[in-house]
């Protein structure tokens, strides 16, 4: 009986997946750019599993890292692979202490799930702000809704197809 309740478990979450997946390809085609989005045959849902799934430098990847804000809603803060928030300039920044979601509340203020948090078609609630971070790099590989999936953006395009894109900010360790 587990066995059973377990791959409908499985069968639930990679459904939801390929939900959040097509919602992320359905954001892109407003650019023409949802045959960009690379599908690997390998989780890359931390940074360095999708740093081996791209051969790239964990750096390059460009991190979704997702906070509460003051009302209900989210901070998705985009970060170089290799970068923590630093606490004191967050709250600087952002006039509160970081708190990260509750792996429950990921979904539900995100619109994707845990592995696969991107800031590409998500929630009315989020507020997307990118990292100075990532301005060293040419390119970066962020996720695009799934625990597989990535795409190459320069930086600029990121800032241009970022869902509620809010402002850069600098609140990484350096």
């Amino acid at each position: 009986m587990l066995y059973y309740l377990t791959n409908i478990y499985l069968a639930f979450i990679i459904y939801k997946e390929v939900i959040m997946l097509d919602n992320v390809k359905k954001y892109f085609e407003k650019f023409g750019k949802q045959n960009d989005i690379l599908i690997f045959n390998q989780s890359s849902a931390t940074v360095e599993l999708a740093a081996e799934a791209l051969n790239a430098m964990p750096s390059d990847i460009a991190k979704s890292l997702s906070f509460y804000n003051k009302d209900g809603g989210c901070i998705m803060v985009i970060v170089a692979g290799d970068k923590k928030i630093e606490n004191k300039k967050y709250k600087q920044t952002f006039g509160l202490k970081a708190k990260m979601l509750s792996a429950s509340d990921v979904p539900t203020l995100t619109n994707h799930e845990i592995g696969g948090v991107c800031p590409f078609a998500v929630s009315d609630k989020v507020k997307v702000y990118l990292d100075e971070s990532l301005k060293s790099h040419e390119y970066v590989y962020p996720a695009c809704g799934s625990h597989n999936s990535a795409i190459k953006l320069t930086v600029d395009e990121l800032e241009k197809y970022c869902d509620n894109f809010t402002a850069w900010v600098d609140v990484t360790n350096d």
